[in-house]
């Protein structure tokens, strides 16, 4: 059991814990925010040193990860520091292969925003939103109510189901 905790550990520790710390950030600028003393901000700084300790692990172990790995902090959107332009000391770039110069991964962002959505009754149990991207593309989201449940499907593909009890909860919450 040791040694495969240790094998899923070790890759997460050597795998780029160095980036922009944008959970970190976050709560330095609630931080910031909350008041305007200064030493008021250091007290509320010292009561919340465990959530600084449970944001830096989450940026070590998980966002500066992809960080690493994609060129860019799926958070505040910034650029891998490692892929900042400077002028160097030592130049190796000319001497390698492409496919070592850029993150190995594409960047985890969804860049699609909905546009515009058409809503239509199909029938007393089946209602159907004709969406659109911001990028062109077009997709269709289904409801379908089958007894006291609602299924969900987007292009033809179960995406998930609620009861009628739990959207009249949220309508109730959020109206």
């Amino acid at each position: 059991m040791k040694k495969y905790i240790l094998t899923l550990a070790t890759p997460l520790v050597l795998s780029g814990c160095i980036g922009s710390n944008a959970v970190t950030e976050k709560v330095m600028t609630f931080n910031l925010k909350a008041v305007d003393n200064r030493y008021a901000r250091g007290g509320l700084n010292m009561l919340l040193a465990p959530v600084y300790g449970v944001a830096v692990a989450a940026d070590y172990i998980v966002f500066n990860s992809i960080e690493f790995w994609s060129g860019k902090n799926i958070i505040n959107g910034k650029p891998h520091i490692f892929d900042s332009k400077m002028d160097t000391y030592i130049e190796v770039n000319d001497q390698i292969h492409d496919s070592l110069k850029t993150a190995p991964i594409d960047p985890l962002t969804n860049q699609r925003m909905i546009e515009k959505g058409e809503m239509q009754k199909i029938d007393d149990n089946t209602i159907q939103m004709n969406i659109t991207y911001n990028n062109g593309e077009k997709a269709t989201l289904i409801g379908v109510r089958n007894d006291n449940d609602v299924s969900y499907y987007l292009d033809g593909e179960l995406v998930t189901q609620t009861s009628i009890e739990e959207l009249e909860a949220y309508l109730q919450t959020n109206a």
